[in-house]
């Protein structure tokens, strides 16, 4: 069976920038599950994964266009410190959703100056491109749920280990809202 519009796929993944610094893998975990042309997967990826199968082995570089996209400098900003309420020890690497222009928008705390706090809402990786060696280990139908919901439901449901795929190369397009099961963070997550 091919990878196509509505095949629930499975595959193993290391990804590395241009230096050649790994940012993450599965192979030594659980393979990635994702919905193909749901949107959950950053587009150059999914792109070619397009028409491939079971066994297939694949190096992939993905321009940042077609990964998290350019880096938008008005996207970080300076917050007071008192606008995080009683929230204690507030330190870099620490995310919160923030109400924008936008709507709701996942930041991360990039630095954190005496009274002031500077938070980033461009996905950690926006700017950047990205190269991907990949291998295809399932494909099948994905069922009319699966579908629905707009990702897949792995063995376990909601909340196992094989259905969060923290960084996962989910799509967060900042002009479209997060599609049901990404954080818009890169992330996938369950939320019915």
């Amino acid at each position: 069976m091919i990878i196509t519009q509505h095949k629930a796929v499975s595959i193993h993944y290391r990804l590395t920038n241009q230096q050649g610094e790994l940012i993450e893998s599965s192979f030594e975990g659980e393979p990635m599950l994702y919905l193909h042309g749901a949107e959950n997967m950053i587009p150059g990826l999914e792109q070619a994964l397009e028409g491939k199968s079971v066994g297939d082995k694949l190096d992939v570089t993905v321009e940042a266009e077609q990964a998290y996209g350019p880096y938008h400098d008005g996207l970080r900003q300076d917050v007071p410190l008192a606008a995080f309420g009683d929230i204690e020890d507030i330190v870099p690497g620490m995310r919160f959703i923030a109400e924008t222009e936008m709507g709701q928008r996942p930041v991360q705390v990039t630095e954190v100056k005496d009274d002031i706090v500077v938070v980033d809402g461009n996905h950690p990786l926006a700017g950047q491109t990205l190269n991907f060696t990949v291998e295809v280990i399932s494909v099948r139908d994905a069922s009319a749920e699966e579908i629905a919901h707009g990702h897949i439901h792995a063995a376990g449901g909601c909340g196992s280990h094989e259905h969060s795929h923290e960084g996962g190369c989910c799509s967060e397009d900042p002009e479209k809202p997060a599609k049901e099961g990404c954080d818009g963070n890169g992330g996938c997550g369950c939320q019915h």
